[in-house]
């Protein structure tokens, strides 16, 4: 058995949304130092400028900018991807929002945002970019879906963002679905984070950063290489036989109360 082939994503062509920062940059960053051709959108030109100069250093990376909040600017992203890929293996659906305020006062508009950047467009993306991942899908590797869910939506968040731990609970569900429906050329997957450096998380790290590493069994918080780590096994042919899964990647914080 050769251990380095079967972690590799070497020659595969992989899009991560919201991929020039945190963990979709993380995401990125792993699938370009593999031998991917990564692909990473976001809504700002600079933002993913700055991201493909990082990538670059890597490996082969391309910026796209796209708004996934609508309908139309999911179907563009889908359209420039086949226009450029006759196959795309490996598709991570990251780009989400959080919205927090007290329930009375909770506003529709930021429920509104929060769902349709969560869930509708990884739904839509994911039944837009169809075709390419199903031709990229070869016996014993097929293509995979990544989508990126959260322990909030595992557990009940202490903070109030109602929207999200709503929406990344539907991202679960959801995944579990396509992932029967898919099957068998296609992998649904969804990774629930907990705690990581991101521009999200960086307020409540600001304040609860201290009692966040107390109540991690493993002590800390989450680093780059761990979210890296766990795309390559989903994205590789060591996660081949894996569908319909949702792993949290916590250091323990939801898994062990």
């Amino acid at each position: 058995m050769d251990v380095q082939q079967l972690f590799s994503v070497r020659g595969k062509v992989a899009l991560v949304t919201g991929g020039s920062r945190g963990i979709g940059l993380m995401i990125a960053t792993g699938f370009a130092a593999g031998g991917a051709r990564v692909y990473v959108a976001a809504r700002k030109q600079d933002e993913v400028d700055a991201a493909v100069k990082q990538l670059s250093a890597h490996g082969e990376a391309i910026g796209l900018v796209a708004d996934l909040s609508t309908q139309l600017g999911t179907r563009a992203l889908a359209d420039d991807i086949a226009k450029r890929e006759p196959r795309l293996h490996v598709l991570v659906n990251n780009a989400g929002a959080n919205w927090g305020a007290p329930l009375a006062e909770y506003p529709e508009s930021g429920w509104d945002k929060v769902m349709a950047l969560n869930v509708k467009a990884v739904f839509d993306l994911t039944r837009f970019l169809l075709p390419r991942l199903e031709a990229a899908a070869e016996p014993g590797d097929p293509a995979r879906v990544i989508n990126v869910g959260s322990i909030d939506g595992i557990q009940v968040p202490v903070l109030e963002t109602y929207a999200y731990s709503a929406s990344k609970a539907a991202v679960h569900h959801l995944s579990r679905v396509l992932a029967r429906k898919l099957a068998p050329n296609v992998t649904v997957n969804a990774i629930a984070p907990g705690p990581f450096e991101s521009k999200m998380m960086a307020e409540t790290l600001r304040r609860f950063g201290d009692a966040i590493r107390k109540s991690c069994p493993l002590g800390r918080i989450g680093e780059p290489e761990d979210m890296a780590g766990i795309a390559l096994y989903l994205a590789s042919r060591a996660g081949a036989y894996v569908t319909g899964a949702v792993i949290p990647v916590d250091g323990g914080i939801a898994t062990t109360k």
